[in-house]
């Protein structure tokens, strides 16, 4: 009971969609608005978006896909309606989606906004299983234990990602404390010599002057 309640636990994970909705006001220098997602190698990634409002209302509302590592996937200016950005990532990373609401010029006076409902899948989840299925020709439990073969699939390559983070983290702090503490046994000896170089200094000086 505990195994199937872990396993359970472990598919929930994977499946999850991340979804958030948002207001964007119509501004004259907007500031892009970005929601982050972490994404594995080599791993489908599907963007959603349901928008309110329409071309010519006033606004012009831009979607930039992109990488912490500089790559871009998706950019469309003037977005409407209903959007959706697929692509593959070539290496594990963040994924910034930026949304940007600019007005446009002779409507600054007018207040407009415009909602935005966001959902972002990746892996297994942003699949078409219902297409898989009927391409290959499968059954039902065979196109469920498919999908869930790979989402185990995923599991494993992130916490193997997520091992070797921590074997790099825990050697850069260990290289980090091996310097500190030279660093601190040099300040420590310099600090020593120099005390005694002050005490020769001043034991002759006072001898010159003959005060011992």
């Amino acid at each position: 009971m505990m195994v199937s309640s872990i396993w359970l636990a472990l598919v929930c994970f994977v499946t999850l969609v991340t979804g958030l909705h948002v207001e964007l006001p119509a501004l004259e220098n907007p500031t892009p608005t970005c929601i982050r997602d972490f994404v594995g190698r080599e791993q489908m990634v599907v963007v959603n978006l349901k928008t309110t409002g329409y071309r010519g209302d006033g606004q012009r509302l831009q979607l930039i896909v992109q990488d912490t590592l500089g790559n871009r996937f998706y950019k469309k200016d003037d977005i409407s309606g209903d959007v959706r950005a697929v692509f593959t990532t070539q290496e594990a990373s963040a994924i910034d989606i930026c949304l940007t609401n600019r007005v446009e010029p002779g409507r600054n006076r007018v207040y407009l906004t415009r909602e935005v409902e966001i959902e972002v899948e990746s892996g297994a989840a942003a699949r078409d299983w219902n297409a898989i299925q009927a391409a290959e020709r499968l059954q039902p439990n065979e196109i469920e234990l498919k999908r869930i073969a790979e989402m185990t699939s995923e599991i494993a390559d992130h916490l193997q990602y997520l091992k070797r983070r921590e074997e790099r983290m825990r050697d850069t702090n260990e290289s980090t404390n091996s310097r500190v503490k030279w660093f601190s046994i040099i300040i420590i000896f310099s600090l020593l010599g120099l005390g005694g170089w002050q005490i020769q200094y001043l034991r002759h000086y006072f001898k010159v002057k003959h005060i011992i």
